[in-house]
């Protein structure tokens, strides 16, 4: 979870008003936050975020929004004025090189006070949290801020051969290539894997052909270094999502605006479009009143749901269809249910009155759910360790880096991410992710998940619990898996046997089919060379996953029989 920290006094100069860190303590519960600490002496904030959903949070500047309109300082979603710069040079061309390496840019301009070393750390701050929480480690959203006065417009956004330029990165004083960056600077180390296997790497160069930056990398020392004093920034953050950069930039500008600063739009050219960032539209989304009831057990006139969105900051329009207006820095409302939490938050879960109970009954777990448990247990006496992953995911990661063609896929038709735009149809893609991210810790690697998947069979929809296991080390090979096979299915007291198939993550002739009664459960092989280079992982690896419902069908039905 984010943890960021600031000066109590420049929260409370935020606000508008003067309040304690105890009266804060109690307010920060509506931005699912927690004071982790507060030093007197330094006047520092730590405070604990418990939502990741909600990035415009993450800054003094979001809390203050926040609390300001639950205070009643302010009610429904704040103004954003972006100022149409009449500058026709504050252009940022996108070349079509970066189309297949980092294709999307957003960029604006931001002209304010001068800076001081608390507000440049604040703005790092939100840079930092934003990339790499938000961003997935810079993965799919980075952000460079530089000094305006040392760039001359239109700025280029393309890619470049890894050593065909040269500039000075931040923290270095001698000039390297883009490839040296990566091989010997502490950022290039560090965040190398974002460009593995790309022929190509993203640079951005202004108007005198200076290298501003190499993203999602470093900044430059030259042109890319803000300072104390610096009152004109330059904002820019590339990504390989538009949808997620045109909200960075929301929140970013929405920041420095109650900071005072003077917002102006930039226009990025790419070769089949032309859009203008920053971009405020706030989304309109129709909802039923009495859902509230539905949920929350309140019957609420329409002046008290407009007063308890607006100290959430939304707007809302009455009547027969009414519309909650959502702000136009989130992105977290999916369902009407997302809504009314944020009512339930407003009006206070503590003044909910208690209801008497009607019914009572007596809970237990389902027989499938003790018999997971069961199999896990075992795996985890094996040495293996249990992820949790979201059952959301993308073909990519599914289909094109295991090797393998689309069997099935439930896809989310809005969805809000790229990377959750459907729903996942086996486990085994997430376990390969999940090692591609852990190769500097020591092996063996050895993890697993259970949990559920849906396949799309024609126009039907089939949903089953399965258990995925993976383990990468030198030696991993068919045989260990085999034994681990083995001795689960003993432990229960299933027969099963392995029969030669062709499954394209795998390698030939090294995976079988599992088969349990005559009912194919699963498979079980080494990975692919090929699978594992897509994922960067350098130590062989071997695998299974079985279906659970199937397993506990067949187990249920044979202890039916006696």
């Amino acid at each position: 979870m984010p943890t960021i920290t600031f000066s109590l006094k420049d929260l409370n100069s935020l606000i508008g008003k003067s309040l304690s860190i105890e009266q804060l303590d109690e307010l920060f519960s509506k931005a699912k936050g927690e004071l982790e600490d507060y030093n007197k002496d330094t006047d520092e904030v730590k405070l604990e975020l418990g939502d990741t959903n909600q990035p415009y949070l993450w800054s003094a500047e979001g809390i203050s929004i926040l609390l300001k309109g639950f205070l009643g300082i302010e009610k429904g979603i704040p103004k954003l004025e972006i100022t149409n710069s009449g500058n026709p040079d504050y252009v940022v061309k996108v070349d079509k090189s970066v189309e297949k390496v980092r294709p999307y840019i957003v960029s604006f301009i931001a002209k304010g006070k001068k800076i001081d070393d608390y507000i440049l750390k604040q703005l790092i701050q939100l840079q930092e949290k934003l990339a790499d929480n938000f961003g997935r480690k810079r993965e799919k959203i980075a952000i460079g801020i530089y000094p305006l006065k040392k760039i001359k417009f239109p700025v280029i956004y393309k890619a470049v051969k890894p050593d065909s330029i040269k500039f000075i990165p931040l923290e270095s004083s001698s000039e390297m290539t883009p490839k040296e960056i990566l091989e010997n600077h502490p950022k290039g180390k560090k965040y190398a894997k974002l460009l593995d296997n790309k022929p190509l790497y993203p640079i951005l160069i202004d108007g005198k052909n200076e290298v501003l930056s190499f993203p999602p990398i470093i900044n430059s020392e030259l042109t890319g270094k803000v300072s104390e004093g610096d009152s004109e920034l330059f904002f820019e953050a590339t990504g390989t999502e538009l949808k997620s950069l045109n909200l960075v930039a929301n929140i970013f500008a929405l920041a420095l605006s109650q900071r005072g600063f003077k917002i102006f739009s930039s226009k990025i050219e790419y070769p089949d479009k032309k859009i203008t960032v920053p971009n405020p539209e706030n989304e309109e989304f129709a909802f039923d009143k009495n859902y509230i009831k539905k949920i929350l057990g309140l019957d609420l006139k329409e002046t008290e749901i407009k007063s308890l969105l607006e100290k959430l900051r939304y707007d809302y329009k009455s009547g027969k269809s009414a519309k909650v207006i959502i702000p136009f820095y989130r992105a977290d409302i999916m369902h009407s249910a997302d809504i009314v939490e944020d009512i339930g938050i407003a009006f206070g879960y503590d003044n909910v009155k208690e209801i008497p109970l009607t019914t009572y009954t007596v809970g237990k777990t389902f027989s499938q759910v003790n018999f997971i448990d069961k199999i896990s247990e075992i795996i985890v006496g094996l040495g293996y360790n249990e992820i949790m992953s979201a059952i959301l995911s993308n073909k990519s990661l599914i289909y094109d880096k295991m090797n393998i063609k689309d069997f099935g896929t439930v896809e989310i038709v809005q969805y809000m991410s790229e990377t959750f735009s459907v729903v996942r149809t086996w486990i085994l893609p997430v376990l390969m992710d999940c090692l591609s991210k852990n190769q500097h810790v020591e092996q063996p690697h050895k993890i697993f998940e259970h949990g559920l998947v849906s396949v799309r069979k024609g126009h039907e929809i089939l949903e089953y619990e399965r258990i995925a296991l993976v383990s990468s080390h030198e030696k991993a090979n068919f045989t260990e898996m085999k034994q681990i096979l083995d001795l689960i299915l003993k432990s229960i007291g299933l027969e099963h046997k392995i029969e030669e198939t062709e499954h394209t993550s795998f390698i030939p002739g090294r995976v079988g089919r599992i088969i349990i009664k005559d009912k194919k459960i699963g498979f079980i092989g080494e990975i692919h060379p090929h699978v594992l280079e897509n994922f960067g992982i350098e130590s062989p690896a071997c695998a299974m996953e079985l279906n659970l419902s199937d397993i506990f069908f067949i187990l249920n039905s044979r202890l039916l029989r006696f």
